[in-house]
Parts: C-alpha cells; sequence; structure tokens
C-alpha cells in the first residue's frame, strides 16, 4: 500500500473518526456504568471475553492461513464502531448505551487488544516480516490513535457544547466516507489477490458477524437486560469498529495481509446488521421496561 497513505493519511482518517465519536461523549456517559451495571457489564464481558474466543474457534475451526487468522483476532479485539449508534437509533435500540459502551470499551482496548493480537501471534506463528506482536512502543502507538482523537473530541464538546453539536453531524458523515475509503483502500492494495482472500474469509467473517450480532442480542436477554438495551448491545458488539483495525494492521504491524479481514468485514457487516435490525424490529415487545439493575 502507498506509503503516504499508510503513514499519514490513514491515521488521520482514524483520528476523523475517533474525533467525532468524542464530540458524542461526556465524562457523565462513563458514570452510566453505575447506574445500569449488568446491560453495561454483560454486553462488555460478551465483547471482550466471548468473542474473541468464538472467533478462535472459527478461524481453527475452519482452517484460516495464519496471517489471516491473526487478522481476524485483530478484528475480534477491536472495540465496537461509532455506526452502531445509528443502527440502534435506527432499530430503536438504547442509543444511550450503545455510546457508553463505545466510550468504555475504546478504553479498555487500549489493554485488550494488544493483548489478544499477541496472544494469537504466538498461537498462529504468522510468516510476517519484521517486528510481529505488539511491544510497548506499540502498545503507547494504540493508545495513541484510540484515545487521544477521543479525549480531544470530549474536550470540545466541554468548552463549547454548541460547537461540539454543530460538528457532530457533518463529522458523523465524514466518518462513514472515511471509513468508505479506508476499506476500498485496505482491498485495492491487495487487489491482485483480492478474489483469493475474499474466498478465504469471506465465509469466516459472515459467521463472526452473524454470530457477534447474535451473541450480543441473546447474551444480555438471558441476563434479563430489557430488549432495547439488547437491541443496542446487538449492535454495538456486531459492528466493529474496522478502521481500527486496519490501522493498527498497517500502521503499527505493517502488514496489509492482516487488514483484510477487517476491510472484508467492514463490508458485510452493514448489511447483516442491517438484517438483523429488520428480524430484531418485528419481535420487538410492545412494552418492555429499558433499564435493568
Amino acid at each position: 500500500m502507498d506509503t503516504a497513505l499508510t503513514t499519514v493519511g490513514l491515521p488521520l482518517a482514524l483520528a476523523v473518526v475517533m474525533f467525532g465519536l468524542g464530540l458524542s461523549l461526556t465524562v457523565g456517559d462513563f458514570g452510566r456504568i453505575a447506574k445500569e451495571p449488568r446491560a453495561v457489564g454483560v454486553a462488555l464481558a460478551t465483547q471482550i471475553l466471548l468473542l474473541p474466543a468464538v472467533c478462535f474457534a472459527l478461524v481453527v475451526g475452519l482452517g484460516l492461513d495464519p496471517v489471516l487468522a491473526v487478522g481476524m483476532m485483530l478484528l475480534a479485539a477491536s472495540p465496537g464502531g461509532t455506526t452502531a449508534n445509528l443502527f440502534s437509533h435506527l432499530f430503536r435500540g438504547d442509543v444511550a448505551l450503545n455510546i457508553t459502551l463505545t466510550a468504555v470499551n475504546s478504553v479498555i482496548a487500549v489493554v485488550t487488544l494488544p493483548l489478544v493480537v499477541n496472544l494469537a501471534v504466538g498461537w498462529f506463528a504468522p510468516p510476517l516480516g519484521g517486528s510481529v506482536g505488539l511491544q510497548f512502543d506499540k502498545v503507547l502507538q494504540v493508545f495513541a490513535i484510540v484515545l487521544v482523537p477521543v479525549v480531544l473530541g470530549m474536550l470540545v464538546r466541554r468548552l463549547s457544547p454548541s460547537a461540539a453539536r454543530r460538528a457532530e453531524r457533518p463529522v458523523r458523515i465524514l466518518s462513514a466516507v472515511v471509513l468508505v475509503l479506508v476499506i476500498a483502500g485496505a482491498l485495492l492494495a491487495e487487489r491482485e489477490s483480492l478474489g483469493t482472500y475474499l474466498a478465504d474469509v469471506g465465509l469466516v467473517t459472515t459467521l463472526f458477524c452473524l454470530i457477534s450480532l447474535g451473541a450480543g442480542f441473546l447474551v444480555p436477554r438471558l441476563f434479563r437486560v430489557g430488549y432495547r438495551q439488547a437491541v443496542a448491545s446487538a449492535f454495538e458488539i456486531g459492528i466493529h469498529n474496522s478502521t481500527l483495525a486496519i490501522a493498527v494492521a498497517l500502521t503499527v504491524l505493517g502488514d496489509e495481509r492482516l487488514a483484510v479481514p477487517a476491510a472484508v468485514y467492514g463490508v458485510l457487516m452493514f448489511p447483516l446488521a442491517a438484517g438483523a435490525g429488520y428480524l430484531l424490529s418485528r419481535r420487538a415487545p410492545a412494552r418492555e421496561p429499558t433499564v435493568a439493575a
């Protein structure tokens, strides 16, 4: 992939996405954990613990190439994407819960993402060139690209709420455009092998997305979490931050092949999430409490 894109364009693109997330957050969003511990705790446990285990089982069971297997684990360790909020709004989920989950999981991912990636690299031993895994200096890079833009966005909102509200919609649109461009760039970089990669990861990414959406809804319901909150959890867990996974693959780990699963997932997750939202909306109860203690 073109050096200027990976060293300048992609980090800037991710900064726009994460800054847009920060514009929608307040410190009070983190306080929601105390108000709704069950909904937040179950969703986070599903995303942080269950999804990597499911992803590992899928890539081992399907005999995925080691490089693509690590790319899938990187995707599984990535937090929810900002577009989860939009899907939750469209299909009557608890958007406030989405915002809280995205905020909290983005912070936790600074620790969990390097951990999962290093474990995956150690297990699958992919034939990658150069330094493999996320050492301390690379963990700092993850910290910088994930949290710094979010904090800046939160500061803008705190210092000038009106400016943040005016900027939130344009930045959200720009973030969606950026996501499309990043995915297109990642796929274009591997265009000669694209057909092979789609054949290799098309099935596993589809299964992983469907399982993520299903687990995101069903696990909270098993723990008696409200319907709207379970819908929000489904989208938060099913829609991953593909931009972050691609950025880590290209700019931190430095291998285009690691970005392929996230790029393919980024294409497939939107129609799959829309289909899941349609099915959930048809089964929505007429009345149900939306808050679970």
